[in-house]
């Protein structure tokens, strides 16, 4: 008696169909969580001394979720495995995850905490944000040289006019460009800058205020409200390209339905005719 065999790429199409479907997909979502809040835990010595056992369980099922899900997607997809972002990006991480964390490598048990940011592969919202992110990087490369071309001139002049005053001592803030730029960089975030730096600049220079405000406005008001318009465009175009991409598949579908349609009535009209002939032959 023979055995029933069951074909590879059959095997093959049911790992894809498993690993595509939502329920498999919200499994990953609540292991990865979980494991987030697992790996939180275990910084604190209450929950260690508490649960720490169990959290180390928890760990190892939770990497052995992963490698069997992406030993899945590798027998499915097989070469084309490596060739989408997500999932180097999903293999690098959990790659990480099964290095030995003992002697000179134990900094990589600091790294497991990586594997939250599948959730950035898993949940189709955080890829979208992802690629609209990576859209905006041109844009936003232009504007960085900008911001640092402004930063540059900026710390010169800063320097120069502040950091070697013979009357004044300003060399911790001012003494080099370095310096300057980091002093800057802190009045841009707007973090301590009145009381902390210019305040303290004006009582020496009293017309230092007209150096800080329209640096102030120019970084802060200006040149980082370019980065959010362009991410904010990036995210818009994303959203465009996908509601373009479902209006083609739309379309595409109900182009092959007419097209089914069609045939069935063509095939209804030719059975039709044919019943005709046959009653018209009859005697």
């Amino acid at each position: 008696m023979g055995t029933l065999s069951v074909p590879t790429e059959s095997l093959r199409d049911r790992a894809q169909r498993l690993v595509d479907s939502p329920g498999f997909n919200r499994l990953i979502i609540i292991v990865i969580i979980v494991n987030a809040v697992t790996l939180g835990l275990e910084t604190s010595d209450a929950a260690m001394d508490a649960a720490g056992e169990l959290l180390h369980v928890l760990d190892r099922i939770a990497l052995g979720i992963f490698v069997v899900e992406l030993a899945i997607k590798l027998f499915a997809q097989r070469l084309r495995f490596f060739s989408g972002g997500w999932n180097l990006f999903d293999f690098a991480i959990v790659a990480v995850s099964l290095l030995p964390a003992s002697g000179n490598l134990s900094i990589l048990r600091a790294l497991r905490i990586l594997r939250a940011l599948r959730l950035l592969s898993v949940v189709p919202a955080m890829r979208r944000v992802v690629h609209a992110l990576f859209a905006a990087i041109p844009g936003m490369l232009s504007i960085i040289a900008v911001l640092f071309l402004v930063f540059y001139v900026s710390s010169v002049m800063a320097t120069k006019l502040f950091g070697h005053h013979p009357d004044a001592d300003m060399q911790e803030w001012f003494g080099t460009v370095g310096q300057s730029m980091y002093s800057l960089f802190q009045v841009m975030t707007l973090e301590s800058w009145s009381m902390g730096i210019v305040r303290p600049t004006m009582e020496i220079f009293p017309h230092a205020w007209v150096f800080f405000v329209p640096f102030i406005v120019i970084t802060s008001f200006a040149v980082l409200n370019l980065f959010i318009a362009i991410i904010v465009g990036a995210m818009q175009g994303q959203h465009d390209a996908e509601r373009a991409e479902q209006e083609a598949d739309l379309r595409r579908l109900q182009t092959e339905e007419r097209e089914a349609v069609t045939r069935e009535l063509a095939g209804l009209r030719e059975e039709i005719t044919a019943l005709r002939t046959a009653i018209e032959r009859s005697p």
